[in-house]
């Protein structure tokens, strides 16, 4: 189901491609944010989903489409329909975990997204990097921001250890625990990079575990994966922290400034700098 290239409300993107749903009344979950909503008709229940960034390029959008499209449905919900600002997407029946599952269920979630085809194009942390620092508050843009924006372009970011499509943004919110398995959403930042750098991205307040699962499974050597998470853990801490910075600035919700104060107060603190920058 392809649908023209125009942007349209959320009412009349029903009326004119889904007569006969509506929004559940009580449809924010995991995965949505702004206008994206799950919708149903008679017990038929889509995902109907709008990027959480205005002012993102379409293509980036259109990039989830195609990440979903090569996918398995062993990995992800299938998409419905793409068009301009919106796509539509199968609903998935199951539980959100309220955190990660176990260390070895997860890795093996990863291991088989990792095994996948590329998706053709690449993960660039530093012009996302850039891009937030220049959509910040100006009154919140501080010298030692720019200190380390500045330290990270120097540097340049790791070279791979190894290729493969990844998520970038897993956490137990974007899980779903379906009867045939675990599922990721959520995947509009799916690109490829390297493994470590996904290892390094997760949510997760202790990697250990999971680290020890991947690299079994990986058949990687567990030293090398953990020296290589350690090269990326600079460039994720920025990239959660300014991300937090951004959205605050788009939407003025106060827990993204809160998370943003938290990461700054870690990269701040002499002992977590000198760990965090030591690789």
């Amino acid at each position: 189901m392809r649908l023209r290239n125009s942007k349209l409300t959320r009412d009349k993107c029903l009326s004119r491609y889904f007569l006969g749903f509506h929004p559940l009344a009580r449809s924010a979950t995991a995965g949505l944010s702004g206008a994206s909503c799950i919708i149903e008709r008679q017990g038929q229940r889509i995902v109907l989903r709008q990027h959480h960034d205005p002012s993102a390029p379409d293509f980036h959008f259109l990039r989830q489409y195609r990440a979903l499209h090569a996918l398995p449905a062993s990995l992800a919900p299938r998409p419905l329909g793409y068009f301009s600002g919106w796509m539509a997407v199968e609903y998935l029946e199951g539980a959100i975990p309220s955190t990660l599952p176990d260390a070895d269920a997860t890795a093996a979630l990863l291991y088989h997204l990792h095994q996948q085809k590329p998706f053709g194009w690449r993960v660039a942390i530093l012009p996302l990097l850039e891009r937030y620092w220049q959509g910040a508050s100006p009154a919140r843009r501080t010298p030692h921001w720019l200190r380390l924006l500045k330290k990270l372009r120097k540097r340049g970011e790791p070279q791979p250890l190894r290729l493969a499509p990844l998520h970038m943004d897993i956490h137990a919110g974007n899980i779903i625990d379906t009867p045939a398995g675990l599922r990721l959403i959520d995947w509009e930042y799916a690109a490829d990079g390297d493994i470590a750098l996904e290892l390094a991205a997760v949510w997760a307040e202790d990697k250990t575990a999971l680290i020890a699962a991947y690299a079994k499974q990986a058949h990687l050597d567990q030293t090398l994966l953990i020296r290589q998470i350690g090269r990326w853990r600079p460039w994720t801490q920025m990239l959660m922290t300014t991300w937090y910075e951004y959205r605050w600035q788009q939407t003025g919700d106060q827990q993204f400034i809160a998370l943003a104060d938290e990461g700054w107060r870690q990269m701040t603190n002499k002992g977590q700098e000198r760990e965090l920058w030591a690789q």
